[in-house]
């Protein structure tokens, strides 16, 4: 399993927009069969981060997420809503309960 977590600083008053293209993102990834989880998170230290959860059942269905075409417009218009990049750690699972 590879896990991802990707933090996102939004823009001041950019956070309805980024919700939105979260949720309308989120709705094409679900369809994803490689995907096991994909969780939008507020960090609660730091309302204006917004933090996802990734799940993929292997480093090829990461690489199909990655190279969806939503994806990528999804990652274009995050430029407007987004302050700076997102700090992005990809691990990959060891051991679960």
């Amino acid at each position: 399993m590879i896990t991802v977590v990707a933090k996102l600083p939004v823009m001041e008053g950019k956070m309805d927009e980024a919700l939105r293209e979260f949720k309308e993102l989120i709705s094409k990834v679900a369809k994803e069969e490689g995907t096991a989880l994909y969780s939008l998170n507020v960090e609660k230290a730091n309302p204006d981060t917004l933090v996802v959860v990734e799940q993929y059942k292997d480093k090829d269905s990461l690489q199909f997420h990655s190279s969806t075409s939503y994806f990528k417009e999804f990652f274009a218009k995050s430029a407007s809503f987004t302050r700076g990049k997102p700090e992005i750690v990809i691990m990959e699972e060891i051991a679960r309960t």
